[in-house]
């Protein structure tokens, strides 16, 4: 069965479609507004070069010229960097730049060659032999319309971030709610059954039944217990001791072997000397109880088990190896996910449990070492020892 994508999925697909859409059309209205904008400024240089060349005609003979428009051009001209030159490459005059009041030479030539250089320039005929020529810049309210697109996609794509965490973050605290809810009821209507099922059991020693019977039904009802336990601790993030892991371990591993195919051998490699955890034992039973119900369910009836224990400088590494089916690399973290099987039966949370128990309880994490199709699946644990916590 694969992973169902519910109602809030698509809700994310259409605000990031919308938002998307958004910040498309204001960038490509922004660019255009600055091509706009770009022309104006280019008509505006053209009309500075007329007046100029106005300025700069001889006037004809008896004829008396009216410089006044000229000179109301020129003056106009209060946010565009432009420098004058002459045929020769001399700055005749120059305007708007960003230098000292009164700058040395050196100064205005660096600042008129940068200028230069962008080769936006005007000819302006003032005779036959006589030519001057305009190079300008972009205004600097240019400039920043240009670099304003840029500035809006940053903006737009912190927004989209902050709110994918936002989402993220109040669909795992839903789910862990309906978690901790599922749990503390699953635990609560456990509760009666069993206590009346341990008062039968205590009824019928009274009756003189067959001692081997009833043996086998107080450890069927313990497990009920314990299982009942189990859901009540789930999100009431019980502290965990340092102890032993072996213990644990060991528990978890005879329960399986006495409940599975003897053509399934679970085998452990564990070091001799005692290491010791951070530990609440019954959730790590769990653990280990999924993590191998879940490799003989990848098995057709017949594999092994290896569980290892690796302690390394602060940590402990528990390797839990199968014979199984193996995993395609594209659902390494797919097999966490709530709802997500492969089985024809089944709810897919064996895993998502685990995870949550290892690194919600113990502070670990857990995730598919290796895996190969036809071959099997390493699925690593890695819990902080106790030395190294006391330490910290």
């Amino acid at each position: 069965m694969a992973l169902k994508h519910d109602s809030s999925f698509y809700m994310r697909i259409a605000f990031f479609t919308g938002a998307a859409v958004i910040t498309i059309a204001s960038t490509l209205f922004s660019n255009r507004l600055a091509k706009d904008l770009a022309g104006e400024e280019k008509k505006k240089m053209e009309l500075w070069a007329e007046a100029i060349r106005l300025f700069a005609t001889e006037p004809s003979d008896g004829v008396e010229m009216d410089y006044t428009l000229s000179l109301k051009v020129i003056e106009g001209n209060t946010n565009i960097p432009v420098v004058l030159v002459d045929n020769k490459g001399k700055i005749i005059d120059y305007k708007n730049l960003d230098i000292p009041e009164n700058p040395s030479n050196e100064e205005l030539q660096s600042i008129s060659q940068k200028i230069i250089r962008k080769h936006k320039s005007i000819e302006i005929k003032i005779s036959d032999e006589i030519s001057h020529y305009i190079y300008y810049d972009d205004s600097k309210f240019l400039k920043k319309l240009t670099y304003f697109p840029f500035i809006q996609l940053l903006v737009m794509f912190i927004f989209l971030t902050v709110t994918l965490y936002a989402l993220n973050t109040s669909k795992r605290a839903e789910q862990n709610r309906v978690w901790v809810g599922l749990s503390k009821e699953t635990a609560h209507q456990l509760g009666t059954p069993i206590s009346s099922l341990m008062a039968w059991v205590e009824l019928l020693k009274l009756k003189n039944v067959d001692e081997k019977l009833l043996t086998e039904i107080s450890k069927d009802t313990q497990r009920l217990h314990t299982i009942a336990e189990r859901f009540s601790k789930i999100g009431s993030k019980p502290e965990p001791t340092p102890q032993d892991i072996k213990p644990a371990l060991d528990n978890a591993v005879q329960y399986m072997r006495n409940r599975s195919s003897r053509k399934i051998a679970i085998t452990t490699h564990i070091p001799a000397e005692d290491i010791c955890v951070y530990l609440n034992a019954p959730l790590f039973e769990w653990v280990i109880e999924n993590l191998c119900k879940n490799a003989i369910d990848a098995m057709d009836a017949t594999g092994k088990i290896d569980i290892t224990l690796i302690p390394e400088d602060k940590h402990l590494f528990i390797d839990v190896t199968d014979s199984g089916k193996g995993i395609s690399k594209s659902n390494f973290k797919n097999v966490f996910k709530p709802g997500f099987t492969t089985k024809k039966r089944g709810w897919g949370l064996g895993l998502s449990l685990v995870k949550r128990i290892i690194e919600e309880n113990h502070d670990g994490r857990i995730f598919v070492k290796s895996s190969e199709i036809g071959r099997g699946t390493t699925f690593r644990i890695i819990l902080k020892t106790a030395d190294s916590t006391n330490k910290a």
